[in-house]
């Protein structure tokens, strides 16, 4: 349920940009063939055609900047484990589900070393709180 309410508003938002882009394109199109150069009318047809088939080309590409995650939970991605791709002391960036996010250890915690798993305890705006995962021996 979740995951349609994200994609359908996503669409939504992408489309109405989309449409507020093609008005202007048609518009300049019209400007040009009524006062500088007058070319055909399949012209103009197949220019629309092809501005619509490259929003649709590209909506794969760039529907996640459209996604502002209004649908998810509020506390993602609290919890979640990640890698420390830079060393952290006390920032750095770390990678979860192929994303980076900046983030930066809690107060009182060790430096986290490139390559080390973290979980995310908090978060602040895009800043995420983290803290090492520390492996326990099981024998123990």
């Amino acid at each position: 349920m979740k995951e349609t309410c994200m994609k359908g508003r996503v669409i939504l938002r992408y489309t109405a940009l989309q449409i507020l882009g093609l008005f202007v394109f048609v518009t300049a199109l019209l400007f040009v063939r009524a006062w500088l150069i007058a070319f055909p009318l399949w012209l103009f047809w197949f220019l629309i055609v092809l501005w619509v088939a490259k929003d649709m080309a590209l909506y794969p590409f760039v529907w996640k900047s459209y996604d502002s995650g209004t649908c998810r939970e509020p506390g993602m991605p609290v919890g979640m484990s990640g890698v420390a791709r830079d060393r952290l002391d006390p920032s750095g960036y770390i990678e979860i589900r192929g994303e980076l996010w900046k983030a930066e250890i809690r107060e009182g915690t060790d430096a986290v070393e490139k390559g080390q798993e973290i979980r995310v305890t908090g978060r602040t705006g895009l800043t995420l709180s983290v803290e090492p995962v520390e492996w326990k021996n099981e024998k123990e």
